[in-house]
């Protein structure tokens, strides 16, 4: 559900919504959830300073207390 959530919203953010690209890996502490987006799209999904990230991942922390789980979202280049 958190993979799509965030799929959901970077794509509703990008110019190029082909080009995103959601993958989750489970690690001993936490599930990860690894963000890709294009290269001209990058500072659309972190925006100024953080706040987009940050809010993205208040959105993912809120959806994954509800299922008990602790999820991170890392955003890759």
């Amino acid at each position: 559900m958190e993979r799509d959530l965030v799929e959901y919203i970077a794509k509703s953010l990008v110019d190029d919504p082909a080009g995103v690209s959601v993958n989750e890996v489970d690690t001993d502490e936490a599930t990860v959830i690894e963000l890709r987006v294009s290269q001209d799209d990058i500072g659309k999904v972190i925006g100024k300073r953080g706040r987009i990230a940050k809010a993205i991942r208040t959105l993912l922390s809120a959806a994954a207390t509800r299922g008990g789980k602790d999820v991170r979202l890392s955003i890759l280049d």
